[in-house]
């Protein structure tokens, strides 16, 4: 009988700590392990904050796990080289508007509920009947054209880069601005269903024939398709709300639709396109506190301005040829209460208070 078989001692791989794998010795922010995001310090989160800071994975101040977490190639998610801005710390940005899912729902619901109140009420009251033939040619062309305009800018600016930024912080701000504007593209979409179908004389698809073909609208027109082209979420946001939306959108909506409608007879214009200029101040709002932190960054403010300024020196003269083209349509309406010099002029001094706001230099560009 064969004496028994000693027991085998096992054996067990010893433990490789990493940075890529829980309990590491050392990773970023292992040498403080108490919240430190708010400042000043024990300052309580607001909701806001509970649900977007630090929502995002940042390989600066997070462990990465072990889980995928970058791409193939070899950067980790949300790479900083997405943009030619920089900033000592992203993270220091947060929405001015303290938007998120909750707010964005609630907010959204009012606006749809007063808009379709509007149109039910205009309705019941035949108030179009009140419209003289020149404004109902002019919302036909014109604020159906503008239509185009906020759905491209909707669908292939803001939702192109709503997950671009470096900080869920700047991301969110940038996925509400998409909902604002598409939203708002709807709103003048079902305006238009509602005139087509409330006045004969009212052609609810001349607006595409506007936006493809009428001379004063080509170069609005591209200006929305060049920005759709430029790969740089910060330059993208920039050219958008800061210089587009200034020297045009806001031209268009604000300096015109919304100072000559009511003494064209049209008290619902005003309501709608008024959602979509209340729209433009919150992204506006939070646009310029972004830009502003950049211009004002101490370790790469001077750089930044200087990228601004470089941006801005094709888009200003782009957005005012824009801008100008546009003139022809002032004289449409019956009613020509404002003029497109004193409109413009508007314009650009609003602009140039964003641009002094943010401390960056007025671009020669607008004094031509």
């Amino acid at each position: 009988m064969s004496a028994p078989a000693q027991p085998r001692e096992r054996s067990f791989p010893s433990i490789e700590f990493t940075d890529a794998e829980a309990g590491a010795r050392e990773f970023p922010s292992s040498r403080s392990r108490k919240y430190n995001y708010y400042q000043p310090s024990k300052k309580r989160a607001t909701i806001y904050e509970d649900v977007t800071v630090d929502v995002q994975p940042d390989p600066e101040r997070h462990l990465t796990q072990g889980w995928i977490y970058g791409f193939g190639d070899g950067p980790g998610g949300y790479p900083k080289e997405w943009t030619a801005a920089q900033s000592d710390n992203w993270h220091q940005f947060l929405d001015p508007n303290e938007e998120w899912e909750q707010s964005i729902y609630r907010n959204n619901s009012a606006v749809v509920h007063q808009v379709d109140l509007c149109l039910q009420n205009a309705k019941r009251a035949r108030a179009y009947d009140g419209w003289n033939s020149a404004w109902l040619k002019f919302i036909e062309r014109n604020l159906g054209a503008w239509m185009h305009a906020e759905s491209g800018m909707g669908l292939h600016v803001f939702t192109s880069i709503q997950r671009s930024a470096p900080t869920n912080m700047i991301n969110n701000a940038v996925c509400v601005n998409a909902a604002h504007k598409l939203r708002f593209a709807q709103d003048l979409a079902l305006f238009n269903l509602d005139l087509s179908e409330a006045e004969e004389a009212f052609d609810g698809s001349a607006h595409k024939e506007v936006w493809q073909s009428a001379p004063e609208w080509q170069p609005t027109r591209e200006a929305v398709e060049r920005l759709t082209a430029i790969g740089d979420w910060a330059e993208l946001l920039f050219c958008s709300n800061i210089v587009f939306e200034q020297l045009v959108g806001s031209l268009f909506r604000s300096e015109l639709v919304m100072q000559v409608a009511a003494r064209n007879g049209d008290y619902i214009t005003p309501t709608i396109v008024g959602t979509g200029e209340y729209d433009y101040d919150r992204d506006l709002n939070y646009s310029r506190a972004l830009f502003q932190m950049l211009s004002r960054d101490e370790k790469y403010g001077i750089d930044n301005r200087k990228l601004f300024s470089r941006w801005m020196s094709e888009w200003v003269p782009r957005s005012l040829d824009a801008a100008r083209a546009l003139q022809p349509i002032w004289s449409q309406p019956a009613d020509k209460s404002v003029t497109f010099s004193s409109s413009l002029e508007h314009a650009k001094t609003k602009f140039a208070d964003v641009l002094t706001a943010m401390d960056v230099d007025i671009p020669e560009e607008l004094n031509k």
